[in-house]
């Protein structure tokens, strides 16, 4: 009886939340450890998607750890750590994607070289870019600073200034770097044994930083090694751009400092770390405040401007000079501005890109709104109907005019949805591309698919365009925006080699996975990654949390407005009056789920309800019953549905 063969690789992947990242980085794990004696881990962080169901229906050779609660990166990937026999331990991101041969490579090379204690790879995102961060310098008080300031991007390939991502050194090229990337980080097993495991002190960010150093200050040597290439689709589950990530990031090598610099240089450091804290936040709350409300403060001032040129010819035509009294103008005025713009906000018209029919519709509402507002308000507020309806009229007009005027520049916040369908090619053979067209298909986005491509380079059949040699000049025929590759008909490294050909192009790039209900890509690397999935939770799709929370907001209001009247229709009047405000300001709905907490957890996520579709049912209902209620009412929803159960229960409202 022969011994099995000793375990080379160990590869860890911790998961929060990512389901289809993470099916999509173990397919590819799976194809590269053919090679090699592997073992895989995923370690899930109490993921709410149903992550841990699938890993252990279609990968049942990997070992799932399932934790009870987040413990955080570095916590979590200790506990594998701990688990694992290989020789050398791989942590890689379930949101990448291994070459065939990237663990083979990697291995070969840390085993010609015994002072390698560890090794980071060359990382593209989604669009084939380089991401800077696969080499990166230790972030002393000096290194932060020209990072703070913006010296090193202003000079990148500054040995000096540009050390954070040491610019100076070829990207193309091995050499030896101060610090990996945790999103692969290739470690000797002995090394860790040395050195110990990652600091638990962190909680996400800043531990592959502090592991790197104790590495070299162990006697060991970090690489970037060029020769093997990974996607990395850059945080699909923390958004790089958001203050809690800059606060998180920056008091991870706050806590880096002190614990491996001098007391000196630990305090500079520190000092350095909490002054771009604030100025990083301060800049982010602006740059967002002043995303948010550019567009609706110029619609405000467009809308009053056309008042204050409607007025004079109205108080002429109808009236006389100086009819109407200053407090028109300066109290009135502006509250119907603040409905209308509330109006268009809640029915999605300043969401990119833009589409008329949410303008429209936003307006109506507001108008609605307003009309509501004149009957109930003192008559000392009251003016004419007539300027509400000119208003209205006006404030279509003229904001639909000038996002026209300004559509043709580039920027997105004017830019319209005229539902041209996106322009794609797939490269896949016959079998797969019926399979990802009917996932194209189920997914509801505006897609044509222009044709196919064949996946290799022979010489093109009927029903092709073309092959890959061809694939530069079908895109600029064709016009193509996207291609999608058939990971089941190319291998990742040829997936990864085409992306690098053509990063150049303008084009977007998406991966069908085998056997899976989602296509993977990244649009630009500042986005996380994109999905299309097949929509089985209608409930959840955007256009519907949006319509729901319309109806919510503007019954809530309608309630409150008409309380007086309203409560006397209701068992519970002062349960209608809380119900309303808190679904007023968001934190209940007045439909949702009627099943207990337990069962909504396999649900999709939404704000608890008022009232229930089971409200549409008589008598007692089992478990069973009330859970088919839910999973058919988050399955097929439809606004009307919301309206029906509002209106058969209504004297429930204030329970």
């Amino acid at each position: 009886m022969t011994n099995p063969s000793p375990i080379k690789l160990s590869v860890i992947i911790v998961n929060y939340n990512v389901k289809y990242f993470l099916e999509q980085c173990l397919h590819a794990a799976l194809k590269a450890s053919q090679s090699l004696v592997t073992e895989i881990f995923v370690v899930d962080n109490n993921s709410v998607d149903g992550s841990c169901q699938m890993v252990r229906e279609k990968f049942p050779t990997v070992k799932l750890i399932e934790n009870s609660d987040n413990k955080g990166f570095s916590k979590a990937n200790n506990q594998a750590i701990r688990q694992s026999s290989g020789e050398y331990v791989l942590l890689l991101n379930p949101d990448t994607i291994v070459e065939e041969d990237s663990f083979t490579k990697c291995v070969h090379f840390m085993d010609q070289h015994p002072e390698a204690g560890g090794l980071g790879v060359k990382m593209i995102d989604g669009k084939g870019h380089f991401l800077p961060e696969s080499k990166r310098g230790l972030p002393t008080p000096m290194v932060a600073l020209y990072k703070i300031t913006g010296l090193s991007a202003l000079f990148k390939r500054s040995k000096r200034f540009a050390r954070y991502h040491m610019g100076h050194l070829n990207k193309d090229q091995t050499n030896e770097v101060e610090v990996l990337a945790g999103a692969y980080m290739l470690m000797r097993k002995t090394t860790l044994d040395k050195v110990g495991l990652l600091d638990e002190d962190y909680f996400m960010y800043g531990e592959d930083i502090d592991l790197s150093y104790r590495i070299t200050l162990g006697g060991f040597k970090n690489y970037y090694f060029a020769d093997t290439t990974i996607i990395h689709y850059k945080g699909e589950s923390t958004k790089k751009g958001s203050i809690n990530y800059v606060k998180i990031f920056y008091q991870a090598m706050v806590i880096f400092a002190k614990k491996h610099f001098s007391k000196g240089r630990a305090s500079l450091f520190s000092i350095l770390i909490n002054l771009a804290i604030y100025f990083r936040a301060w800049l982010a709350i602006c740059t967002r405040i002043a995303k948010n409300i550019f567009l609706p403060l110029v619609d405000a001032l467009v809308i009053y401007g056309g008042f204050l040129w409607l007025l004079p010819y109205w108080e002429n035509f109808k009236f006389h000079p100086d009819y109407y009294p200053p407090k028109f103008l300066n109290l009135v005025v502006p509250i119907y501005i603040l409905m209308w713009l509330a109006g268009i906000w809640f029915a999605g018209g300043y969401r990119k890109p833009i589409k008329i029919s949410n303008i429209f519709k936003g307006l109506i509402w507001g108008t609605i709104a307003i009309l509501i507002f004149h009957s109930l308000i003192d008559d000392s507020l009251r003016f004419s109907r007539a300027l509400i309806l000119l208003g209205s009229t006006w404030a279509f007009l003229s904001l639909l005019t000038y996002r026209l005027l300004l559509s043709p520049s580039k920027s997105k916040r004017v830019q319209f949805d005229r539902s041209r369908r996106k322009r794609i090619v797939l490269i896949a053979g016959e079998q797969e591309a019926q399979r990802i067209k009917q996932l194209i298909e189920q997914s509801q986005m505006k897609i044509e698919i222009i044709g196919l491509v064949q996946p290799n380079t022979q010489h093109s059949k009927a029903n092709f365009l073309g092959n890959l040699n061809q694939l530069t000049e079908i895109i600029q025929v064709h016009k193509i925006e996207e291609l999608i590759f058939s990971a089941t008909d190319l291998p990742s490294q040829k997936i990864i080699e085409i992306m690098l050909t053509l990063s150049k192009q303008k084009v977007e790039y998406k991966i069908a996975p085998p056997e899976s209900l989602s296509i993977i890509g990244s649009s630009s690397i500042d986005t996380a990654g994109e999905l299309y999935v097949v929509h089985l939770n209608a409930i959840t799709t955007e256009k519907n949390r949006r319509n729901k929370r319309l109806v919510d907001f503007f019954l809530a209001l309608l309630i409150l407005i008409s309380y007086p009247v309203s409560c006397w229709t209701v068992q519970n009047k002062r349960g209608l009056l809380r119900n309303s405000w808190l679904v007023l300001w968001g934190k209940k709905s007045w439909v949702g789920f009627a099943g207990s907490k337990q069962t909504q957890e396999q649900l999709p996520q939404i704000k608890p309800g008022i009232l229930t579709p089971a409200n549409l049912f008589s008598g007692e209902l089992s478990e069973k019953r009330i859970m088919e209620i839910d999973i058919v009412y988050a399955k097929d929803y439809r606004i009307q549905q919301d309206a029906e159960i509002i209106w058969q229960a209504w004297k429930k409202l204030g329970q």
